[in-house]
């Protein structure tokens, strides 16, 4: 399969702190990969080295097989921050204008065409925000905003979606709807890199997991990671228990 992340021997400092040690690692076109760790464990700044956001100090990153530097179709990529959801937008728009940007890349300084307003009303619809199209943004509770952000995305037609523990402070039923929500969208097609604090939603949802603790200590399927001591490697003895439905 086509890689649509490719991670060669990076490596990440934030002045003597190393924040990502020699890390490789690759995305599958259609993969849903775990990104799991401790906290201050590098899976942001991994992320973010994956997405162009930060620039390795040593080593190589590609995107759909394009040098990282160089790639410019962003809208296939969606991503959600964890800021995103916990604090919402400070900028007085709405829901319906948050996923009209998924469709500015398509079109530039061009005006909207029909098609990409059905675009936009089927992204809406599909995360179930069509009500909320009016409601400014930063009125939402996190469960909507992460659903208007994940319709942008979808506005888009992104083949990424890059998440950054996207449900902290979100309930327990818009959380499993949202969880729902990504896995009917990697079934057709998508793939989804996750960074998420409950190890046992990273092992009953993802297919491969990356465990890291400024290195890699492990890159694989879900099953081979779950008999694997990564966990008590990269968490020490304070290694959450593993909860695992596949």
């Amino acid at each position: 399969m086509n890689a649509v992340v490719s991670v060669r021997d990076v490596t990440y400092t934030y002045g003597d702190t190393v924040a990502v040690d020699d890390v490789s690692i690759d995305v599958a076109d259609g993969e849903f990969l775990g990104l799991i760790g401790p906290n201050g464990s590098g899976k942001t700044t991994l992320l973010h080295l994956m997405l162009g956001l930060l620039e390795p100090d040593s080593g190589e990153i590609r995107l759909f097989g394009e040098p990282v530097s160089s790639f410019e179709d962003g809208h296939r990529i969606g991503y959600v921050a964890q800021q995103a959801t916990q604090k919402g937008s400070t900028m007085p728009v709405t829901v319906e204008e948050v996923v009209e940007m998924g469709r500015y890349p398509h079109r530039g300084s061009g005006r909207l065409r029909s098609d990409d307003r059905r675009i936009i009303e089927e992204a809406m619809e599909r995360v179930d925000v069509l009500d909320l199209r009016d409601r400014r943004i930063n009125a939402l509770s996190g469960g909507q905003r992460q659903r208007a952000y994940i319709a942008r995305a979808l506005a888009s037609e992104a083949d990424l979606l890059a998440l950054d523990e996207p449900t902290v402070g979100v309930d327990a039923e818009s959380r499993d709807r949202f969880y729902g929500l990504l896995e009917e969208l990697n079934e057709e097609g998508i793939a989804i890199v996750l960074i998420e604090h409950d190890i046992g939603v990273v092992t009953d949802r993802a297919e491969r997991i990356a465990c890291l603790n400024r290195e890699l200590y492990h890159h694989g399927d879900t099953e081979s990671f779950v008999e694997s001591d990564a966990l008590e490697r990269a968490y020490g003895a304070t290694g959450t228990v593993v909860h695992h439905h596949h």
